[in-house]
C-alpha cells in the first residue's frame, strides 16, 4: 500500500530532500521515497507500507538508480519482516522488479541473509526483523561513504587525463544524489570538479524516452549551482565534432565480469563517439554494481519498456503507473510499434576507466575488475 503527500522543497538542494528514508510513525514503520516521476515539477513523497508498493515504485521508476535500488531492496525486505509479511515472497518480488540492475538483487540478498542468520542463531521474529533493518541501514551508510570516495578517485583521474582544469563533461541519464545514499556516482565526480573550480560546463543529455537527464540531472545541477547545458541525445555528435567535450562520465546498472557496462540506453553511442573523437569515456559505479556471475555483455537481460513511452508524450507530473497507455499526447500514428530498451551495453574496449570506491580500473580487464572486487571484500571483512 502506498500513499502520497506533497513536500515543499523551497530552494533546497536535492541532498536536503532524501531520496529514501526509513520512518517509524505510530501506525507502523514505512519507507518514504522522493517520487522521481514527479520531478522537477513537484517534490512529492511516496510512502510505502509494504513490499508490493515498493515493487510498483521500482517498476514505475519512482525510485531508480543502481545504488539506490540496492538500498531500497534491502529496506523492502526489512519492511516485510518488521510488518510481519512473508520475507521470502517479498525478497523474490523485489529482486525481480528490475532485472538489469544488479544492485537491487545485492541489497535484497544482504537483508534477507541477515534475517535468515538471526533466525538460524535462535533469534525470534522481532530480532530477525531488526537484523534485516540493521543490514539495510548499513548498506545505506556504505553507499554514502562509497559515493564520497568515488568522487575523489574520479576527480583525480580527470585531473590526470585533463591537466589544467576547465573540464567540459558530458553525462547521460541521472547519477546524482537521487540515485544514491550520498551524492551519487558520475554526477558526484562532476560536482567535485565544480566545487574545486575545475568544471567549465556540464553537458546534460536529456536521455530519452523518460528524460531523466532533463528532469533529474538538470534539476540537481541547478540546485548545486553548476554551469550546465541541456541537449537532445542526438545532438551529442555535433557537440563532439565541435570539440566541446573533454570527457564523458556515466553511471552503470550492471558491470559484467569482463567489464561490459549496461547503462541507460544511449550510453553505447556516446562511447563510440568518444572513441572516434579521442575523448575519455569514464564509468563511475560502486563495486556492488560489478557482477562477477555475469560473464559478458551478451549475458545481460535488457529490460524492454512499454511502447507508449516512445509513442506518447507524457508530462512528468501526470501519474501513469499501471496504465496500459500513458494517457499522454500521441506523437506517432495509432498502432505504431516502438522499440524501447531500457539499457544498452558498452563493451570494455570502449571504456577508458571504471571508477569505483576502491579506485580506478584502467585499462578495463576481467583481471583488474576481479582484483578490485577482492580488495573490496578484504576491506569489508576487516
Amino acid at each position: 500500500m502506498a500513499d502520497q503527500y506533497a513536500y515543499s522543497g523551497d530552494d533546497k538542494r536535492p541532498t536536503e530532500i532524501p531520496a529514501i528514508r526509513w520512518e517509524e510513525p505510530p501506525e507502523g514503520p514505512v519507507l518514504v521515497l522522493l517520487d522521481q516521476t514527479r520531478l522537477p515539477v513537484e517534490e512529492v513523497e511516496l510512502v510505502c507500507t509494504d513490499a508490493p508498493a515498493l515493487v510498483e515504485a521500482i517498476r514505475s521508476l519512482a525510485v531508480r538508480g543502481a545504488p539506490l535500488l540496492g538500498i531500497a531492496g534491502a529496506y523492502g525486505v526489512a519492511l516485510a519482516a518488521v510488518r510481519g509479511f512473508d520475507v521470502d515472497e517479498a525478497a523474490v518480488a523485489l529482486a525481480s522488479a528490475r532485472p538489469t540492475a544488479v544492485n537491487l538483487a545485492v541489497g535484497v540478498r544482504r537483508a534477507r541473509a541477515a534475517h535468515e542468520a538471526a533466525l538460524a542463531n535462535g533469534g525470534d521474529i522481532r530480532q530477525a526483523a531488526a537484523a534485516a533493518l540493521a543490514a539495510a541501514r548499513q548498506l545505506h551508510r556504505e553507499d554514502a561513504e562509497a559515493s564520497g570516495r568515488m568522487a575523489e578517485h574520479g576527480l583525480a583521474l580527470l585531473d590526470e587525463l585533463l591537466p589544467g582544469g576547465g573540464h567540459r563533461i558530458l553525462t547521460h541519464c541521472n547519477t546524482g544524489s537521487l540515485v544514491s545514499g550520498g551524492e551519487g556516482t558520475a554526477f558526484a565526480v562532476a560536482l567535485a570538479a565544480h566545487r574545486a573550480g575545475r568544471l567549465r560546463r556540464l553537458w546534460v543529455d536529456e536521455t530519452r524516452p523518460l528524460l531523466q537527464g532533463a528532469r533529474l540531472t538538470a534539476y540537481e545541477a541547478a540546485r548545486s549551482g553548476m554551469a550546465y547545458t541541456l541537449l537532445t541525445d542526438n545532438a551529442a555528435g555535433s557537440l563532439f565534432a565541435a570539440g566541446e567535450v573533454d570527457a564523458v562520465l556515466i553511471g552503470a546498472d550492471r558491470i559484467t565480469a569482463d567489464g561490459s557496462v549496461a547503462n541507460k540506453v544511449g550510453s553505447y553511442p556516446l562511447a563510440v563517439l568518444a572513441r572516434y573523437h579521442h575523448v575519455p569515456f569514464i564509468v563511475v559505479a560502486p563495486v556492488t554494481t560489478v557482477d562477477p556471475d555475469t560473464p559478458d555483455g551478451a549475458s545481460i537481460e535488457v529490460e524492454q519498456r512499454a511502447g507508449h513511452e516512445v509513442t506518447e508524450f507524457v508530462a512528468p507530473q501526470v501519474p501513469v503507473t499501471g496504465a496500459e497507455a500513458g494517457g499522454g499526447i500521441p506523437v506517432a500514428p495509432l498502432g505504431t510499434q516502438a522499440y524501447n530498451p531500457a539499457f544498452d551495453v558498452t563493451p570494455p574496449e570502449l571504456v577508458t576507466a571504471i571508477v569505483t570506491e576502491e579506485g580506478a580500473v584502467s585499462p578495463v580487464t576481467a583481471e583488474a575488475l576481479a582484483e578490485v572486487c577482492a580488495r573490496s571484500r578484504r576491506v569489508s571483512a576487516g
